[in-house]
Order: structure tokens, then C-alpha cells, then sequence
């Protein structure tokens, strides 16, 4: 069974978050939430409360075959000042996936990891997309980088995190299942 560990720190998009999280699950993909803050409650963009599975001390990486990143603000800027969390994805980037979506990507860019790749974001993060080819789609896939463009895209995101994952039937039985 494919692990995805999705990181939460105060500010995320709860939209983004939720989406990933509910979608991933219904295709039987784990999903382990973890806080990058002291605490297991953080707090979105929208004042939404969720409660993580792990603080970020307690994950076990090696377990995890998928990073995702949900975006908003100041959420995606407080994923991008954490430093354990930038090494972990430097790492995930020689073999593993990497998903970041909304203003997540501009975490990647930031860190050399889409220079020469195809990338999406939301509007207005495109300079921070450092080196790449902005292709202002929903959703871009280039080898192990997924990028997403916003709330609007959280479901389609999520439904090509399934299908890398899981494969297209279990991406078109979630689809049915869901009415996408």
C-alpha cells in the first residue's frame, strides 16, 4: 500500500488539505497528517482546527512513498521556513514524489527542485517557480514533481495523486464515487 504524508502548518488552505486527505482515503492510499508546529491542532487559512496523526519529530520518512504540500496563506511561507521539512523534500526529490499545490510550489522553486521542469501554481507565485516552464494548468505533472493551481483544482489534484499512486481504474472509481 503507497503512504502519503501531508504536512499542516498554521495558515494552510484547509480546502487543499482536505481534499488530498478525503480523496487519498477513498482509494485505500494511507494518509498520516503531520504539524510542523508543537502542536497537533493547527489552524488554516479560514480559521478551520485540524487535528494532526504526527508532530513532524515523530515521522518516520522512510514510510512515506509521497510528500504533499497544501498551499495558502501564510501556510505555504511557514512549510517553507521550516528546514527539516525543505531537507526532507530535497530528499524525497532523488526517488520519491513530491505534490505541492496553491503557493506550495513556490517552496520547490525556492530550492532548485523545478529548474527545468514544468510547474503550475496560483496566480502571482509564478516568479517564485525559479527556472521553470509555468504552464498555468490545473494540474502539472513533470516525473516526480506534482503541481497544483489552487482551491478550484483541490479534487483534480487529488485525483492525480490517485491515479500516480493507485493507477486510473482506482482514479476513475474514486471519480464515479465522488460524481467528478
Amino acid at each position: 500500500m503507497k503512504k502519503v504524508i501531508i504536512f499542516l502548518a498554521k495558515g494552510f488552505e484547509e480546502i487543499e488539505a482536505i481534499s488530498i486527505i478525503d480523496t487519498l482515503r477513498r482509494a485505500d492510499i494511507s494518509v498520516t497528517t503531520a504539524s510542523i508546529t508543537n502542536d497537533k491542532m493547527v489552524k488554516g487559512a479560514h480559521e478551520i482546527e485540524v487535528k494532526t496523526d504526527k508532530l513532524f519529530d515523530e515521522v518516520d520518512f522512510g514510510n512515506y512513498d509521497l510528500i504533499a504540500l497544501p498551499g495558502g496563506m501564510p501556510g505555504a511561507k511557514n512549510l517553507n521556513e521550516h528546514e527539516g521539512l525543505k531537507e526532507q523534500i530535497k530528499k524525497f526529490a532523488e526517488d520519491k514524489m513530491i505534490a505541492a499545490i496553491c503557493a506550495a510550489p513556490m517552496i520547490l522553486g525556492g530550492m532548485g527542485l523545478l529548474k527545468g521542469k514544468r510547474a503550475t501554481c496560483y496566480p502571482g507565485f509564478e516568479p517564485e517557480l525559479i527556472e521553470a516552464t509555468v504552464t498555468h494548468e490545473p494540474v502539472t505533472v513533470d516525473g516526480n514533481i506534482i503541481t497544483g493551481k489552487g482551491p478550484a483544482f483541490a479534487i483534480q489534484f487529488a485525483l492525480q495523486l490517485v491515479e500516480l499512486l493507485a493507477g486510473k481504474a482506482s482514479r476513475d472509481e474514486v471519480a464515479n464515487g465522488m460524481l467528478v
